[in-house]
């Protein structure tokens, strides 16, 4: 797409609840699930990890002055053709515009984020979620979570916040963590403080929703982003002049210090939130909407 329109592509077990309809997979094999996939296609599917997320960056449509399409959302199903009909029926019961779909019947859909042009896939699929990375798109796996998923629903605002490092950031710096320890991390931290971090795989992600909020204005947009770190002082200019660098405006910066993210990330009213270490990840989603991003150090090794 030659356009500056956000592409949001996202799994339908990421937008509605489909943990019944898996369980009948996995317990009773394909031709079960078909069966109850056609036979429930008219009950509406409830809402899934990402559906506020969903509806509320749809909403940004809706403040266009010039009528134009600020977000779209592809939708990246495993299921048929047969049992997507249900899926796309509960999209219009619950009034989201989406109209373009893929279904691929079990195979994995991601090949399809890169021809839509999509700026973010989500999924519940950490393998699907991998690929994507690996071939350069932001992607997250949702996470399931104990927040209530309608609470912010009454929020004017669409708040997402970030991590840093392997996130917004490339890993350089929390590879020095992991590998030599705190005092190394924050003896480089001052040593580079002047120099730009690299690049993460948030970042085109994060730069997308800063030309978003361009189209209104300022004091009253509808979008806001904010920073959830577990740096703090001194590690935080190297930070703030990164995004300076890159020309990328946040909202609000939390540099915490190790402490839990997930009660800062329920004040700030996240509709979602993006991390790479899975401890932060259980922290956070005890609160608020949650993606893992299974990039960098932190995920080395891991299947």
């Amino acid at each position: 797409m030659t356009d500056k329109r956000l592409v949001v592509a996202i799994s339908s077990r990421a937008l509605f609840d489909l943990d019944e309809s898996h369980r009948i997979y996995e317990e009773q094999g394909t031709q079960a699930y078909c069966e109850y996939q056609i036979n429930n296609e008219d009950v509406p599917l409830a809402p899934g990890g990402a559906f506020t997320l969903v509806r509320k960056l749809l909403a940004l449509n809706d403040g266009a002055t010039d009528k134009t399409t600020n977000v779209e959302i592809i939708l990246l199903s495993r299921n048929s053709t047969d049992t997507g009909l249900r899926v796309f029926n509960s999209i219009q019961h619950h009034g989201l515009a989406i109209s373009r779909a893929v279904f691929t019947s079990g195979s994995s859909p991601y090949r399809y984020v890169g021809p839509f042009g999509a700026n973010l896939f989500l999924s519940t699929s950490p393998e699907d979620v991998r690929k994507a990375l690996e071939n350069g798109i932001a992607a997250a796996t949702i996470l399931s979570s104990k927040a209530n998923q309608n609470k912010n629903e009454n929020w004017a605002q669409l708040r997402i916040a970030f991590d840093g490092d392997a996130v917004v950031f490339s890993d350089e710096s929390e590879r020095i963590y992991k590998e030599q320890g705190l005092k190394a991390f924050t003896d480089n931290e001052q040593q580079t403080a002047k120099s730009p971090l690299s690049d993460g795989p948030f970042k085109e992600f994060l730069k997308a929703l800063n030309h978003l909020q361009s189209q209104f204005p300022e004091d009253n947009s509808p979008l806001r982003t904010a920073l959830v770190t577990a740096r703090s002082a001194p590690a935080h200019e190297r930070v703030i002049r990164t995004l300076r660098a890159w020309g990328i405006r946040i909202d609000e910066a939390i540099f915490l210090g190790g402490m839990d993210k997930g009660p800062f990330l329920k004040s700030f009213g996240a509709d979602i939130f993006f991390d790479d270490q899975q401890g932060h990840c259980d922290s956070a989603r005890e609160h608020v909407a949650t993606g893992h991003v299974p990039h960098g150090v932190a995920n080395e090794g891991q299947k």
